[in-house]
Protein backbone atom coordinates (compact mmCIF):
# COMPACT_ATOMS: atom_id res chain seq x y z
CA UNK A 1 0.00 0.00 0.00
CA UNK A 2 2.77 2.18 0.99
CA UNK A 3 4.46 1.89 -2.71
CA UNK A 4 0.84 2.54 -4.26
CA UNK A 5 1.06 6.16 -2.07
CA UNK A 6 4.58 6.71 -3.42
CA UNK A 7 4.14 5.79 -7.17
CA UNK A 8 0.99 8.24 -7.00
CA UNK A 9 2.86 10.88 -5.41
CA UNK A 10 5.95 10.71 -7.94
CA UNK A 11 3.56 10.53 -10.67
CA UNK A 12 1.39 13.33 -9.68
CA UNK A 13 4.39 15.55 -9.15
CA UNK A 14 5.91 14.69 -12.85
CA UNK A 15 2.42 15.75 -13.91
CA UNK A 16 2.57 19.52 -11.91
CA UNK A 17 6.09 19.63 -13.34
CA UNK A 18 5.33 18.56 -16.95
CA UNK A 19 2.33 21.27 -16.45
CA UNK A 20 4.52 24.26 -15.16
CA UNK A 21 7.86 23.44 -17.22
CA UNK A 22 6.43 22.49 -20.25
CA UNK A 23 3.16 24.00 -21.28
CA UNK A 24 3.28 26.91 -19.32
CA UNK A 25 6.69 28.17 -19.13
CA UNK A 26 7.33 26.85 -23.26
CA UNK A 27 3.63 27.61 -23.76
CA UNK A 28 4.07 24.82 -26.30
CA UNK A 29 0.23 23.09 -26.15
CA UNK A 30 2.20 19.97 -27.57
CA UNK A 31 3.03 18.50 -24.15
CA UNK A 32 -0.43 17.71 -23.93
CA UNK A 33 0.07 14.57 -25.40
CA UNK A 34 2.26 13.40 -22.90
CA UNK A 35 0.40 14.67 -20.34
CA UNK A 36 -2.86 13.29 -21.57
CA UNK A 37 -0.44 10.19 -21.19
CA UNK A 38 -0.16 10.67 -17.64
CA UNK A 39 -3.37 11.86 -16.70
CA UNK A 40 -4.71 8.00 -18.01
CA UNK A 41 -1.86 6.12 -16.21
CA UNK A 42 -2.99 8.78 -12.59
CA UNK A 43 -6.88 7.19 -13.52
CA UNK A 44 -5.98 3.86 -14.01
CA UNK A 45 -3.97 3.83 -10.79
CA UNK A 46 -6.55 5.84 -8.93
CA UNK A 47 -9.16 3.15 -10.04
CA UNK A 48 -6.57 0.59 -9.57
CA UNK A 49 -6.57 1.46 -5.42
CA UNK A 50 -9.84 2.54 -5.21
CA UNK A 51 -11.24 -0.79 -6.56
CA UNK A 52 -8.65 -3.11 -6.44
CA UNK A 53 -8.50 -4.10 -9.42
CA UNK A 54 -6.14 -4.23 -12.70
CA UNK A 55 -3.81 -6.57 -10.68
CA UNK A 56 -1.04 -8.09 -12.80
CA UNK A 57 2.19 -7.82 -13.80
CA UNK A 58 1.26 -5.77 -17.56
CA UNK A 59 -1.02 -3.33 -16.14
CA UNK A 60 2.11 -2.81 -13.22
CA UNK A 61 4.13 -2.15 -16.76
CA UNK A 62 1.75 0.34 -18.60
CA UNK A 63 1.26 2.67 -15.27
CA UNK A 64 4.90 2.88 -15.04
CA UNK A 65 5.52 3.40 -18.58
CA UNK A 66 2.58 6.26 -18.78
CA UNK A 67 2.94 7.53 -15.40
CA UNK A 68 6.80 7.49 -14.58
CA UNK A 69 8.88 6.49 -17.63
CA UNK A 70 7.59 8.70 -20.04
CA UNK A 71 7.78 12.20 -18.77
CA UNK A 72 11.18 10.97 -17.08
CA UNK A 73 12.08 10.27 -20.83
CA UNK A 74 10.93 13.82 -21.53
CA UNK A 75 13.51 15.42 -18.73
CA UNK A 76 16.32 13.34 -19.66
CA UNK A 77 15.96 14.05 -23.48
CA UNK A 78 15.56 17.99 -22.92
CA UNK A 79 18.13 18.11 -20.76
CA UNK A 80 20.60 16.46 -23.80
CA UNK A 81 19.27 19.32 -26.20
CA UNK A 82 16.87 17.76 -27.45
CA UNK A 83 13.62 19.02 -28.20
CA UNK A 84 10.88 16.70 -27.88
CA UNK A 85 8.09 19.25 -29.19
CA UNK A 86 9.93 18.62 -32.31
CA UNK A 87 9.87 15.34 -32.60
CA UNK A 88 6.68 15.04 -31.52
CA UNK A 89 4.90 17.36 -34.00
CA UNK A 90 7.36 15.76 -36.91
CA UNK A 91 5.82 12.51 -36.23
CA UNK A 92 2.24 14.12 -36.07
CA UNK A 93 3.39 16.26 -39.34
CA UNK A 94 4.16 12.78 -40.91
CA UNK A 95 0.82 10.73 -40.07
CA UNK A 96 -0.95 13.28 -41.82
CA UNK A 97 1.00 12.66 -44.93
CA UNK A 98 0.50 9.30 -44.57
CA UNK A 99 -3.30 9.92 -44.63
CA UNK A 100 -2.71 12.41 -47.60
CA UNK A 101 -3.25 15.45 -45.51
CA UNK A 102 -0.67 17.17 -46.92
CA UNK A 103 -2.22 20.67 -45.83
CA UNK A 104 -2.65 19.70 -42.20
CA UNK A 105 0.82 18.38 -42.19
CA UNK A 106 2.31 21.41 -43.55
CA UNK A 107 0.55 23.61 -40.93
CA UNK A 108 2.11 21.48 -38.33
CA UNK A 109 5.49 22.19 -39.20
CA UNK A 110 5.06 25.89 -40.05
CA UNK A 111 4.11 26.16 -36.29
CA UNK A 112 6.74 24.05 -35.33
CA UNK A 113 9.19 26.16 -37.35
CA UNK A 114 7.34 29.62 -36.51
CA UNK A 115 7.97 28.69 -32.85
CA UNK A 116 11.13 26.85 -33.09
CA UNK A 117 12.91 28.50 -34.94
CA UNK A 118 15.96 26.70 -34.99
CA UNK A 119 14.35 23.23 -35.56
CA UNK A 120 16.43 20.96 -38.27
CA UNK A 121 13.52 18.62 -38.41
CA UNK A 122 10.87 21.03 -39.00
CA UNK A 123 12.85 23.00 -41.68
CA UNK A 124 13.70 19.60 -43.12
CA UNK A 125 10.37 17.89 -43.63
CA UNK A 126 8.92 21.08 -44.42
CA UNK A 127 10.98 21.56 -47.51
CA UNK A 128 10.11 17.96 -48.35
CA UNK A 129 6.52 18.99 -48.23
CA UNK A 130 6.89 22.01 -50.38
CA UNK A 131 9.07 19.80 -53.25
CA UNK A 132 6.02 17.42 -53.46
CA UNK A 133 3.90 20.41 -53.68
CA UNK A 134 6.10 21.95 -57.13
CA UNK A 135 6.53 24.76 -54.79
CA UNK A 136 10.69 24.60 -55.49
CA UNK A 137 11.91 28.31 -54.32
CA UNK A 138 10.19 27.76 -50.48
CA UNK A 139 11.63 24.31 -50.71
CA UNK A 140 14.74 25.67 -51.20
CA UNK A 141 14.20 28.63 -48.53
CA UNK A 142 14.10 25.85 -46.18
CA UNK A 143 16.84 23.48 -47.36
CA UNK A 144 18.79 26.50 -46.89
CA UNK A 145 17.61 26.85 -43.18
CA UNK A 146 18.58 23.51 -42.90
CA UNK A 147 22.44 23.94 -43.67
CA UNK A 148 22.24 27.29 -41.70
CA UNK A 149 21.99 24.49 -38.63
CA UNK A 150 23.91 22.30 -39.90
CA UNK A 151 26.57 23.28 -42.33
CA UNK A 152 27.78 19.58 -43.57
CA UNK A 153 24.95 18.26 -43.96
CA UNK A 154 25.86 17.65 -47.58
CA UNK A 155 22.79 15.56 -49.13
CA UNK A 156 20.51 19.18 -48.59
CA UNK A 157 23.64 20.67 -50.44
CA UNK A 158 22.66 18.09 -53.07
CA UNK A 159 18.88 18.40 -52.83
CA UNK A 160 19.38 22.20 -53.21
CA UNK A 161 21.41 22.22 -56.12
CA UNK A 162 19.15 19.83 -57.82
CA UNK A 163 16.12 22.08 -57.31
CA UNK A 164 18.05 24.98 -58.69
CA UNK A 165 18.89 22.95 -61.71
CA UNK A 166 15.02 22.35 -62.06
CA UNK A 167 14.30 26.13 -61.95
CA UNK A 168 17.18 26.67 -64.58
CA UNK A 169 19.90 28.46 -62.34
CA UNK A 170 22.22 26.43 -63.89
CA UNK A 171 25.59 28.12 -62.33
CA UNK A 172 24.59 28.13 -58.92
CA UNK A 173 23.79 24.59 -58.98
CA UNK A 174 27.07 24.16 -59.85
CA UNK A 175 28.86 26.27 -57.16
CA UNK A 176 26.64 24.06 -55.22
CA UNK A 177 27.74 20.93 -56.50
CA UNK A 178 31.20 21.90 -56.50
CA UNK A 179 31.51 22.42 -52.63
CA UNK A 180 29.78 19.11 -52.34
CA UNK A 181 32.56 16.93 -54.55
CA UNK A 182 34.86 19.29 -52.95
CA UNK A 183 34.46 17.99 -49.36
CA UNK A 184 32.74 14.70 -50.29
CA UNK A 185 34.31 13.37 -53.84
CA UNK A 186 32.82 10.13 -53.29
CA UNK A 187 29.47 11.47 -53.76
CA UNK A 188 28.03 9.37 -57.18
CA UNK A 189 25.32 11.55 -57.28
CA UNK A 190 26.24 14.92 -57.21
CA UNK A 191 28.67 13.96 -59.37
CA UNK A 192 26.41 12.87 -62.24
CA UNK A 193 24.07 15.83 -61.64
CA UNK A 194 27.42 18.30 -62.04
CA UNK A 195 28.48 16.23 -65.22
CA UNK A 196 25.30 16.51 -67.09
CA UNK A 197 24.67 20.21 -66.28
CA UNK A 198 28.02 20.71 -67.54
CA UNK A 199 27.17 18.18 -70.56
CA UNK A 200 23.78 20.64 -71.13
CA UNK A 201 26.07 23.80 -71.56
CA UNK A 202 28.71 21.73 -73.61
CA UNK A 203 31.35 22.50 -71.10
CA UNK A 204 32.38 18.93 -72.38
CA UNK A 205 36.21 19.21 -71.15
CA UNK A 206 34.84 20.87 -67.35
CA UNK A 207 31.94 17.39 -67.54
CA UNK A 208 34.64 14.93 -68.45
CA UNK A 209 36.98 16.60 -65.45
CA UNK A 210 34.14 15.85 -63.11
CA UNK A 211 33.60 12.22 -64.83
CA UNK A 212 37.14 11.18 -64.19
CA UNK A 213 37.53 12.03 -60.90
CA UNK A 214 34.22 9.97 -59.80
CA UNK A 215 35.95 6.92 -61.38
CA UNK A 216 38.26 6.72 -58.98
CA UNK A 217 35.66 6.32 -56.23
CA UNK A 218 33.25 4.10 -58.53
CA UNK A 219 35.92 2.37 -61.39
CA UNK A 220 33.16 -0.03 -62.45
CA UNK A 221 30.04 2.61 -63.06
CA UNK A 222 28.92 1.94 -66.86
CA UNK A 223 26.89 4.71 -67.30
CA UNK A 224 29.89 7.40 -66.38
CA UNK A 225 32.14 5.44 -68.94
CA UNK A 226 29.05 5.93 -71.42
CA UNK A 227 28.86 9.81 -70.47
CA UNK A 228 32.84 10.16 -71.22
CA UNK A 229 32.16 8.66 -73.89
CA UNK A 230 29.50 11.15 -74.84
CA UNK A 231 31.81 14.23 -74.22
CA UNK A 232 34.83 12.85 -75.86
CA UNK A 233 32.59 12.42 -78.91
CA UNK A 234 31.82 15.75 -78.66
CA UNK A 235 35.15 17.16 -78.52
CA UNK A 236 36.19 14.81 -81.56
CA UNK A 237 38.56 12.05 -79.71
CA UNK A 238 36.69 9.52 -81.14
CA UNK A 239 39.31 7.18 -80.12
CA UNK A 240 39.06 7.72 -76.63
CA UNK A 241 35.13 7.63 -76.91
CA UNK A 242 35.32 4.25 -78.77
CA UNK A 243 37.48 3.02 -75.69
CA UNK A 244 34.55 4.51 -72.98
CA UNK A 245 31.45 2.75 -74.89
CA UNK A 246 33.30 -0.71 -75.53
CA UNK A 247 34.31 -0.14 -71.31
CA UNK A 248 30.47 0.59 -71.33
CA UNK A 249 29.08 -2.58 -72.62
CA UNK A 250 31.98 -4.54 -70.99
CA UNK A 251 30.66 -3.51 -67.63
CA UNK A 252 26.71 -3.69 -69.04
CA UNK A 253 26.15 -5.88 -71.97
CA UNK A 254 22.47 -4.37 -72.58
CA UNK A 255 23.66 -0.80 -72.39
CA UNK A 256 22.49 -1.13 -76.43
CA UNK A 257 22.78 2.63 -76.65
CA UNK A 258 26.83 2.28 -76.59
CA UNK A 259 26.80 -0.22 -78.55
CA UNK A 260 24.78 2.20 -81.34
CA UNK A 261 27.25 4.92 -80.63
CA UNK A 262 29.89 2.60 -81.38
CA UNK A 263 28.44 1.82 -84.93
CA UNK A 264 28.67 5.57 -85.37
CA UNK A 265 32.27 5.70 -84.67
CA UNK A 266 32.74 2.82 -87.12
CA UNK A 267 31.23 4.41 -89.95
CA UNK A 268 33.62 7.32 -89.42
CA UNK A 269 36.38 5.07 -90.10
CA UNK A 270 34.76 3.66 -92.64
CA UNK A 271 34.59 0.62 -90.68
CA UNK A 272 31.47 -0.91 -91.92
CA UNK A 273 31.91 -5.18 -91.09
CA UNK A 274 32.81 -3.28 -87.25
CA UNK A 275 29.37 -0.92 -87.83
CA UNK A 276 27.04 -3.63 -88.72
CA UNK A 277 28.02 -5.84 -85.71
CA UNK A 278 27.30 -2.51 -83.44
CA UNK A 279 23.97 -1.59 -84.99
CA UNK A 280 22.93 -5.20 -85.03
CA UNK A 281 23.90 -5.17 -81.11
CA UNK A 282 21.54 -2.35 -80.43
CA UNK A 283 18.53 -3.08 -82.12
CA UNK A 284 16.85 -3.70 -78.58
CA UNK A 285 16.41 -0.10 -77.21
CA UNK A 286 14.86 3.13 -78.08
CA UNK A 287 17.51 3.19 -80.90
CA UNK A 288 15.82 0.21 -82.37
CA UNK A 289 14.63 1.61 -85.70
CA UNK A 290 17.75 4.34 -86.28
CA UNK A 291 19.95 1.27 -85.72
CA UNK A 292 18.07 -0.43 -89.03
CA UNK A 293 18.17 1.98 -91.18
CA UNK A 294 21.79 2.35 -90.43
CA UNK A 295 22.35 -1.55 -90.81
CA UNK A 296 20.11 -0.99 -94.38
CA UNK A 297 22.98 1.64 -95.73
CA UNK A 298 25.41 -0.60 -94.81
CA UNK A 299 23.93 -3.66 -96.54
CA UNK A 300 23.44 -1.57 -99.88
CA UNK A 301 27.10 -0.16 -99.53
CA UNK A 302 27.90 -4.14 -99.38
CA UNK A 303 25.41 -4.90 -102.32
CA UNK A 304 23.43 -7.44 -99.58
CA UNK A 305 20.22 -6.07 -101.24
CA UNK A 306 17.75 -8.33 -99.90
CA UNK A 307 18.94 -7.67 -96.48
CA UNK A 308 18.52 -3.85 -96.63
CA UNK A 309 15.50 -4.52 -97.67
CA UNK A 310 14.80 -6.96 -94.38
CA UNK A 311 16.24 -3.75 -92.50
CA UNK A 312 14.49 -1.16 -94.04
CA UNK A 313 11.21 -2.55 -93.38
CA UNK A 314 12.18 -3.57 -89.41
CA UNK A 315 13.16 0.22 -89.25
CA UNK A 316 9.27 1.35 -90.49
CA UNK A 317 7.38 -1.31 -88.53
CA UNK A 318 8.98 0.18 -85.65
CA UNK A 319 8.57 3.65 -86.50
CA UNK A 320 6.59 4.77 -90.11
CA UNK A 321 8.53 7.99 -89.90
CA UNK A 322 11.39 6.05 -91.74
CA UNK A 323 8.98 5.22 -95.02
CA UNK A 324 9.35 8.93 -95.74
CA UNK A 325 12.74 9.28 -95.16
CA UNK A 326 13.84 6.68 -96.98
CA UNK A 327 12.14 8.07 -99.98
CA UNK A 328 14.80 10.73 -100.29
CA UNK A 329 17.67 8.95 -99.61
CA UNK A 330 19.41 8.49 -102.88
CA UNK A 331 21.28 5.27 -101.33
CA UNK A 332 18.00 3.14 -101.16
CA UNK A 333 16.91 3.99 -105.08
CA UNK A 334 17.65 0.47 -106.12
CA UNK A 335 15.00 -1.04 -104.00
CA UNK A 336 12.80 2.21 -103.04
CA UNK A 337 10.01 0.06 -104.61
CA UNK A 338 10.54 -3.31 -102.79
CA UNK A 339 9.81 -1.65 -99.39
CA UNK A 340 6.51 -2.12 -97.71
CA UNK A 341 4.21 1.01 -97.23
CA UNK A 342 3.24 1.11 -93.74
CA UNK A 343 -0.51 0.35 -93.07
CA UNK A 344 -1.10 2.86 -90.29
CA UNK A 345 1.58 5.45 -89.10
CA UNK A 346 3.50 4.64 -85.93
CA UNK A 347 5.98 6.31 -83.87
CA UNK A 348 7.68 5.01 -80.58
CA UNK A 349 7.79 7.13 -77.91
CA UNK A 350 10.66 9.78 -77.37
CA UNK A 351 13.06 8.32 -75.04
CA UNK A 352 15.87 10.37 -76.29
CA UNK A 353 17.16 13.23 -74.26
CA UNK A 354 18.32 16.79 -75.35
CA UNK A 355 21.95 15.83 -75.15
CA UNK A 356 21.23 12.61 -77.00
CA UNK A 357 19.78 14.00 -79.60
CA UNK A 358 22.39 17.04 -80.22
CA UNK A 359 24.94 13.73 -80.27
CA UNK A 360 23.06 11.78 -83.00
CA UNK A 361 23.33 15.08 -85.27
CA UNK A 362 26.67 15.85 -84.03
CA UNK A 363 27.70 12.43 -85.21
CA UNK A 364 25.96 12.46 -88.31
CA UNK A 365 27.19 15.51 -89.60
CA UNK A 366 30.71 14.65 -88.96
CA UNK A 367 30.01 11.08 -90.63
CA UNK A 368 28.58 13.14 -93.84
CA UNK A 369 31.31 15.53 -93.57
CA UNK A 370 33.62 12.30 -93.61
CA UNK A 371 32.17 10.91 -96.26
CA UNK A 372 32.79 14.38 -98.30
CA UNK A 373 35.94 14.79 -97.68
CA UNK A 374 37.13 11.37 -98.41
CA UNK A 375 34.52 11.74 -101.85
CA UNK A 376 36.86 14.55 -102.57
CA UNK A 377 40.23 12.70 -101.58
CA UNK A 378 39.30 10.10 -104.17
CA UNK A 379 38.71 12.51 -107.02
CA UNK A 380 41.69 14.11 -106.45
CA UNK A 381 44.03 11.14 -106.64
CA UNK A 382 41.91 10.33 -109.90
CA UNK A 383 42.63 13.56 -111.69
CA UNK A 384 46.47 13.19 -111.12
CA UNK A 385 46.32 9.45 -112.16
Amino acid sequence: MIGQIIFTVIAFVLFIYIVLLKIVKKNDTTYLIILGLQAIGILLNFIKIAFDIFSGLSITILLWLLCIITPVAVFILEAKNINVSEILRTAMAKFYLLMNNTKKARKILVDLVTKYKKSYLGHKNLAQIYEKEGNLQNAIDEYSYVLDLRENDYETYYKISTLLNELGKKEEAIQMLRVILKNRPQMLEAAKCCGEIYLEQKEFKKAIEIYTNILKYYPNNYEIYYNLGVCYSRINDFDIAKKCFKKTVELNGDMYLAYYRLGQIALLYRDFDSAEECFAKSVYNEKEAKAYYELAKIHIMKNQKEKAILDLNNAIKVDSEYYKIMQNEPIFFIIKQSIKKPENENKPEKKETKDELELEEYLNDTYNLTKILNSQKRKGISKKE
